[in-house]
This record gives C-alpha cells, sequence and structure tokens, in this order.
C-alpha cells in the first residue's frame, strides 16, 4: 500500500515521466536517420534510445500504478523489472554480437547498461517486498527513490542520444596539459628575449 505521505510525489513523478517520453520521442525523430543505419554505430544509438525509453516508461507505470488504491505498486514494479531485465540482456548480447564491447564507448554504454540491470534487480526485490508485506513503507520509499534513478538514467542515455556535449573531468585535463605542452614547446625554439 502507497503512504498518503509520498502519493503526491508518484502524481509529480508520473507527470514528469509523461513530458520526457514525449521529448525524447522528438530526439528520436530528429535523429530517425542515423537510427536507421545498419552499421554498428546505428545499433548502438538505437539501445541508448531504447534504454531511455525503458527508463522512463518503467518510472511512468510505476507512478501511475502507484496512484491507483490498493496494493498494486508491488505487482508492478516485479512486473516492469523483469521487462527491464530482459532488455538489458538483450542490449548487451546486441553489443556482444557487434563485437562492439571492447571499445571504450561501448563499455561505458555497458556500465550505464549494468547500472540500469542494478535499478531493475533493486526494484524487483523491493516490489516483491511489497508483495509480501503491504503495510512495509520503507519498501515503497525504495522504489520512490529507483524511480528517481530511472529519470537520471534515461535524461542521460537522452543527452548522448542526441549527441549532446560531453565535458568530462579526464578529458578536459588531458586537452589542457596537450595545450600546456603545445604553448611551452622546446626550449630551443623559445623567441629570444629582447637586449636592454
Amino acid at each position: 500500500m502507497v503512504p498518503e505521505s509520498i502519493r503526491s510525489f508518484f502524481a509529480a513523478s508520473a507527470g514528469v515521466a509523461g513530458a520526457l517520453i514525449g521529448l525524447l520521442f522528438v530526439a528520436i525523430s530528429v535523429s530517425a536517420e542515423r537510427l536507421a543505419r545498419e552499421e554498428a554505430g546505428a545499433q548502438v544509438h538505437r539501445i541508448r534510445a531504447v534504454a531511455a525509453l525503458t527508463a522512463f516508461t518503467n518510472a511512468l507505470t510505476v507512478s501511475l500504478f502507484a496512484l491507483i488504491p490498493g496494493d498494486k505498486i508491488g505487482p508492478t514494479s516485479v512486473s516492469v523489472a523483469a521487462v527491464g531485465l530482459t532488455f538489458v540482456a538483450a542490449a548487451l548480447l546486441s553489443l556482444i554480437r557487434l563485437r562492439q564491447l571492447l571499445r571504450w564507448a561501448t563499455i561505458r554504454d555497458a556500465l550505464f547498461m549494468v547500472g540500469l540491470a542494478v535499478v531493475f534487480v533493486i526494484q524487483l526485490a523491493e516490489g516483491l517486498g511489497v508483495i509480501a508485506d503491504p503495510g512495509n513503507s520503507g519498501d515503497v520509499n525504495t522504489i520512490a527513490v529507483l524511480v528517481v534513478c530511472c529519470f537520471l538514467i534515461g535524461i542521460i542515455r537522452s543527452w548522448e542520444l542526441i549527441g549532446g556535449p560531453s565535458i568530462g573531468i579526464r578529458h578536459e585535463v588531458t586537452a589542457l596539459v596537450r595545450s600546456h605542452n603545445r604553448d611551452e614547446g622546446p626550449a630551443d625554439q623559445q623567441p629570444p628575449e629582447p637586449a636592454g
């Protein structure tokens, strides 16, 4: 049973999920040409798109069923977590099939898939906990936190899908060091100081 104190969270969450799914459809339609290609890189983009959709749909479904009176959140959490785990398994198999798993960008995508799988496994366990003890509000609160995690994962995947800029600390430090080394150059190529 969903406690009254958290119902407003699920109501807001359902609205946010619906809006994000709509925006994702716009992003997918803008990226349609890139997603339709037959090359291996296009498959990675398709996986990102479906990962975002899976995360947002998970959040939407759990949130909507949490608003229905009765004990709906437990079975719903278990069901959508199982569907999500099936998607993660298929996505990882797709990366292995395309022999894309050994590239850094693809390893990063695989790590996101593993993170999404962890969210789904915890959601599955918490859903089973709610089914076993419907009065345990701790399991429902954990499911609410997992809804937030799904939003964050979906937003990151969507950003990467549209090719949004990435400013990572590793990249920026490397660029700074290279720029600094290029500016200094060898000592013998430095212009002489003017005589005073």
